[in-house]
């Protein structure tokens, strides 16, 4: 497999209080199986590695999906953010040779992990129904924060012409942007949203339909934090799962 350009989004995990009742929530929600990890529970779809989650160590940890970026020198990558004007907020640790990791926080404070593969190479499905398939952050510095990320990655950027959203789309570095590129983007939090919220990466996971998906969340103990919509890209909901981690769900428009 070709390694992947550094910036793409490579890998997710939830970090929860109870991994049991997360694999009760995914395994029904998404159809995932799982592997037998103690500390960290590998999912699978139809076989293939999309996601993992990990038990909270401490109950002051968030509960939360986090993604992680690619990249072929953790280290470097590392000395890059601190220029930039983010922070490491863990160090990297090498994982029994499988891939080294660590998390890295933006300037408005948004965390985002590291991954440089090992054995480990992130995704072995994405895209398609009950895989990783989007990422964005939200922020409330979005001048800081886009110079932050156009530096670090180096992304190609393009703005939606929406002129009622203020949205940055990502492509890789060495690539031009556009739709057949984006991997990612940039939001904004507004004063529709809670004055408490942080700054935040938001998930999303490919499903074939998105109403159904938030009703069985809702039947399997999560909530549906913001109802089933239409976009230009798809229908989208974001949900909250049974422990409080929240993630998005899209269901790709039906080819004409």
């Amino acid at each position: 497999m070709a390694a992947l350009t550094e910036g793409t989004p490579c890998w997710v995990d939830a970090l929860l209080p109870d991994v049991e009742a997360g694999k009760r929530f995914y395994g029904e929600l998404f159809g995932w199986t799982f592997d037998g990890g103690a500390e960290y529970t590998h999912a699978y779809s139809e076989g293939l590695r999309v996601a993992a989650l990990a038990p909270k160590r401490d109950g002051r940890m968030p509960t939360v999906w986090g993604v992680y970026f690619a990249t072929p020198g953790i280290v470097a990558l590392g000395a890059r953010i601190r220029d930039a004007g983010g922070r490491m907020v863990t160090e990297p640790l090498p994982l029994d040779g499988f891939a080294v990791t660590a998390l890295a926080a933006d300037p408005d404070g948004a965390v985002f992990g590291l991954w440089e593969a090992g054995d480990h190479t992130g995704f072995e499905k994405q895209g398609e129904p009950g895989s990783f398939c989007w990422t964005e952050v939200y922020t409330r510095k979005k001048d800081a924060v886009d110079a932050f990320y156009e530096s670090v990655f180096g992304f190609q950027v393009r703005d939606l012409d929406d002129a009622s959203m203020d949205f940055r789309v990502w492509s890789p570095a060495g690539t031009r942007a556009g739709d057949e590129t984006a991997i990612g983007g940039r939001g904004v939090i507004t004063n529709t949203f809670p004055a408490e919220m942080p700054a935040h990466f938001l998930s999303y996971f490919a499903v074939a339909d998105c109403d159904d998906t938030a009703a069985l969340a809702t039947r399997l103990g999560g909530r549906v934090t913001e109802p089933p919509f239409d976009t230009p890209y798809g229908r989208i909901a974001v949900i909250a799962d049974n422990q409080g981690a929240v993630f998005a769900v899209l269901a790709e428009p039906m080819a004409a």
